[in-house]
């Protein structure tokens, strides 16, 4: 790879991008030589229905798609974040593509020191500075529970102090001995750093200063940035985000979602990290299907095929592609929402769950609807790549499909099956009865919200209902575009309007996407903002703390295996996030297993040197 970029690299002197690799929509280039050229433009093609959203880089619950971070980092440098370490051929947190260099504990793991890369400046000429960082903590703690990625206790909890060492240097004193593997993957890479100068006004029109250093003023500034954020129509020509610290800046940034982006011509970053392409566009698809009509007529560069039409993979090979299923880090599940107005209730019982999860017949799903392009999700660890975070009861199937298992323990618990819907018939809270809050003659009726656009889960969701009636639960599926099923998935109580869903689904492209460690705090633990459904368990709050606590790997493999058992969701296949379509003449990409894009590693070849 070394060798590639250094070629990339003296390309520059080379003619720009010409048309001569494609004609009619074929690639005429093999997948491996050519000579790097500078220009030319990519277009990307985005999941289906996964329209980005949010610029703003302090994202509020609803708005934490993985797409929308991944084009905030192009624009505003990450401090830190997963990222190849090509040396070592894995993952770390920091790299060229980050502000932050590699992070120091001290004092028993109380306290972590982050230096910053020097030499990097804003857009306007301004230097990135610590002041950056701090802007960034006071706005968060001012306003954490508007935070997409607050969870009670962690970020910003758990820093008792943040000091400014230097215009480079950061100190955070912590509340108590961290885990730093879990505090490097989990809470540095939430870090960013935030151009105080350009967005320390209260009002428009008003003075810049150090209002954000006052709780007061603090709201004040992240009420109007988040004004300016929920206008969508307005990003391509409001003047904060022009001001950026990354590679690209923003070119057009559409209602529909497509988002252009061009070279940030003042970038000052590291020089590996400035882009050979001229253009990138990130394009939305309505459905799988039309990315794919489009992806055949040559009109995406780097695309994707539905899993249902694997076997015509062949076709796309010939015309000069190639094809790259990108395996995530991640899990995919169903949320159960145990506050629902409805069924809140029938999710609570432990013995419905597990019987709702016996009749998911993961590998069928897996091997028929998704083509082999799904692996079965056992719990909140991913099962693929291995890793040391999953032990070896983590791989077991703890709750295989079973029509026969799921009716026992239903009827063993007063269900019924009448009419062929399942019906209480034994209320109360004993062993063997039906559980708190469930009525005599209630039935099983659930409803799930899922997301629309691919064919895969379509049928995903009409094969569980299926398998549902078996033992007489009655599910109805309503599907809507993603944003909408995310954007309705929230946290609530009873008592709020809108809170009457049951189950809702948003895994097409992978559920959730962790960082580099796969602990539960945003997902599992109580009051968490992405705990989408309001699961709450004092032993899961134990040991997901644990987590955060101890270097120890059996805290995690404790974790890991109690809530595979305890179903705090229904676990479901994980997809690929996509089975990739990259045309030949298109390099230098690295399909990152938490998905976020790196298109300043992009570079196009023209035929010349083959050998």
């Amino acid at each position: 790879m070394r060798s590639v970029k250094a070629a990339a690299a003296a390309g520059l002197v080379l003619a720009v991008l010409t048309g001569c690799t494609r004609e009619g929509g074929r690639v005429d280039m093999g997948p491996t030589g050519g000579v790097p050229v500078e220009g030319g433009t990519a277009t990307m093609a985005l999941p289906p229905n996964a329209t980005p959203n949010w610029i703003f880089p302090i994202g509020p619950p609803g708005y934490g798609a993985s797409y929308n971070a991944g084009i905030q980092f192009l624009l505003f440098m990450p401090v830190y974040d997963a990222v190849l370490d090509k040396d070592k051929g894995g993952l770390t947190t920091h790299g060229p593509s980050t502000l932050g260099l590699e992070p120091k504990y001290s004092d028993g793991n109380r306290t972590v020191t982050v230096p910053l890369r020097k030499g990097v400046k804003w857009s306007d000429g301004k230097p990135v500075t610590a002041r950056d960082l701090e802007f960034w903590f006071n706005l968060l703690k001012a306003n954490k529970t508007n935070w997409g990625n607050y969870s009670l206790g962690t970020m910003p909890d758990n820093v008792k102090r943040f000091e400014t060492l230097d215009d480079h240097t950061v100190r955070l004193r912590l509340t108590r001995a961290y885990n730093p593997d879990w505090f490097t993957a989990n809470q540095l890479t939430l870090m960013r750093a935030l151009p105080q100068h350009a967005w320390g006004a209260r009002t428009d029109g008003g003075p810049v200063g150090d209002f954000d250093r006052t709780k007061k003023g603090a709201k004040a500034v992240f009420a109007r940035l988040t004004r300016h954020a929920k206008s969508l129509g307005s990003y391509g020509s409001d003047p904060l985000w022009k001001t950026v610290n990354g590679p690209w800046k923003l070119a057009g940034w559409r209602d529909s979602g497509q988002v252009t982006i061009v070279p940030n011509e003042k970038f000052t970053g590291p020089r590996s990290q400035r882009p050979h392409l001229d253009k990138v566009v990130f394009k939305p698809f309505t459905t799988a299907d039309s990315e794919y009509n489009v992806l055949r007529s040559g009109g995406v560069d780097y695309g994707y095929i539905p899993p249902s039409v694997m076997a015509q993979k062949g076709k796309f090979e010939d015309k000069g592609y190639r094809v790259d299923p990108w395996e995530g880090w991640a899990a995919t599940y169903i949320v159960y929402n145990f506050n629902s107005t409805h069924a809140g209730p029938l999710m609570r019982q432990l013995y419905i769950r597990r019987a709702m999860q016996h009749l998911v017949d993961q590998k069928a799903m897996s091997d028929v609807i998704w083509q082999g392009s799904a692996t079965p999700t056992l719990g909140p660890v991913p099962v693929t790549p291995k890793s040391r975070y999953l032990s070896k009861a983590m791989e077991r199937n703890r709750y295989p499909f079973s029509v026969a298992k799921a009716k026992s323990l239903l009827t063993s618990h007063g269900w019924e099956k009448k009419d062929g819907t399942a019906r209480c018939v034994r209320p109360g809270t004993g062993a063997d009865e039906c559980g708190e809050g469930i009525e005599k003659n209630d039935p099983l009726e659930l409803t799930l919200l899922s997301q629309s656009g691919s064919t895969e889960t379509t049928n995903t969701m009409q094969e569980l209902k299926s398998s549902l009636s078996k033992a007489g639960i009655d599910l109805t599926v309503r599907q809507q575009p993603l944003n909408s099923v995310l954007g309705k998935s929230v946290p609530c109580t009873a008592k709020d309007p809108g809170c009457d869903w049951d189950m809702s689904f948003f895994g097409t492209a992978g559920s959730w996407y962790y960082p580099l460690n796969p602990s539960g705090e945003q997902l599992f633990s109580t009051g968490a903002s992405a705990n989408f459904g309001n699961y709450s368990d004092k032993k899961a709050d134990r040991i997901i703390r644990a987590v955060q606590y101890s270097p120890d790997m059996k805290a995690v493999h404790e974790y890991g295996e109690y809530l595979a058992d305890q179903l705090p969701v229904m676990w479901m296949p994980n997809p690929a996030y996509q089975v990739s379509v990259i045309r030949n003449d298109l390099r230098g990409i690295e399909q990152n297993p938490t998905v976020t894009f790196a298109p300043q590693d992009w570079y196009y070849v023209k035929k010349g040197a083959e050998k």
